[in-house]
């Protein structure tokens, strides 16, 4: 077992969606020889395992840490020891509580520097408005206690074909109707910026290409189906060039995927589905969301709580695996770095 920082710090996600399962499954393939800190219920997580036919008795509470014995796997219980009805399936004030007090205890212990990542598995947005948040998700909690305004959403995955897939957002949980309000030349060249030092600091490309969509269809189509393109992001790119991002662009969106991607190394889209749309179409099974732009190392599987096979033991953990490779490997460079 560790006895420094703790590699990684897995959270359990809603109790009542496939997080628990996807953990227990990405455990088995990646092995046990020093676990991660699994963080969440306890008794949920062991009420999981029962179902998937793994011992329950395997997986320990620990206080700290460093406190669990050779060949247990620790757990961070948040609830207490309080044992935890499982609503299968369903959204319920509970598990979103568990679920962010999860997410919190996880994020600071990297802040403090006892864990190396974090991931996090699926939460419900509507649980954890339930729990009484005002964030939308993930990120805009983790984002909010590391102090940091503005994170940028990155999805990534390795494609069968061999192209590494990296796609970040402009906007992300936002309503449709205000995304060209908020796409505006600042907001285009702070997430450039970070995309930009994400991809030398945690993937290691020296000087990477990122390619930039348009917001209207055909990219605005020099003006006659929106001026956004002509009026905000060409200058933006423009000045993220004079500062020396290798950006291209902009780019019209519905045929970008199919011709042009395996010529960058990173993509940044205006908006959610007009990223994660295609890139799930490509990837799902193996994609991995990174929130770059923080102090620490978070990612997670890029799937939700799939309520409806929750506790079926049909949830494909490929994404988990993924996730928990990648955070141990950003760490790794993190901590290698110069």
């Amino acid at each position: 077992m560790p006895c420094g920082p703790w590699p990684v710090v897995v959270t359990l996600g809603d109790p009542g969606g496939i997080g628990p399962e996807v953990t227990l499954k990405a455990l088995h393939v990646l092995g046990d020889a020093a676990p991660p800190l699994l963080v969440g219920s306890l008794d949920a997580l062991r009420q999981h395992a029962t179902r998937l036919g793994y011992d329950p008795a395997r997986f320990v509470a620990t206080t700290a840490p460093f406190g669990a014995q050779t060949g247990d796997v620790p757990v961070l219980d948040v609830t207490g020891g309080a044992s935890f009805k499982v609503d299968w399936g369903r959204a319920t004030e509970e598990g979103g509580r568990v679920s962010m007090l999860a997410v919190e205890a996880a994020t600071r212990l990297c802040l403090s520097g006892e864990a190396n990542a974090m991931v996090t598995a699926p939460i419900s947005k509507e649980a954890i408005a339930l729990a009484g948040h005002d964030v939308p998700g993930h990120t805009e909690f983790i984002a909010r206690l590391c102090g940091v305004e503005h994170p940028l959403m990155l999805l990534v995955a390795d494609l069968p074909s061999g192209t590494s897939l990296r796609v970040g957002l402009v906007t992300v949980h936002v309503p449709l109707r205000r995304v060209a309000d908020l796409v505006t030349k600042d907001a285009i060249q702070a997430r450039l910026r970070t995309m930009e030092e994400a991809l030398r600091q945690d993937f290691g490309i020296d000087r990477p290409r990122i390619a930039v969509l348009g917001l209207n269809p055909h990219a605005g189509d020099g003006g006659v189906l929106g001026d956004e393109e002509i009026a905000t992001i060409r200058p933006a790119l423009e000045l993220a060039r004079t500062a020396g991002i290798n950006a291209h662009g902009p780019f019209p969106a519905d045929g970008f995927f199919a011709t042009d991607v395996a010529a960058f190394d990173g993509v940044l889209a205006m908006y959610h589905d007009q990223g994660l749309a295609p890139f799930k179409a490509l990837g799902f099974d193996r994609g991995v969301n990174v929130t770059c732009g923080l102090p620490i190392v978070r990612t997670s599987p890029d799937h939700g709580t799939a309520y409806g096979i929750a506790g079926q033991g049909r949830a494909d953990a490929g994404s988990m695996i993924a996730a928990c490779r990648l955070a141990s490997g950003i760490a790794q460079i993190r901590t290698e770095a110069p």
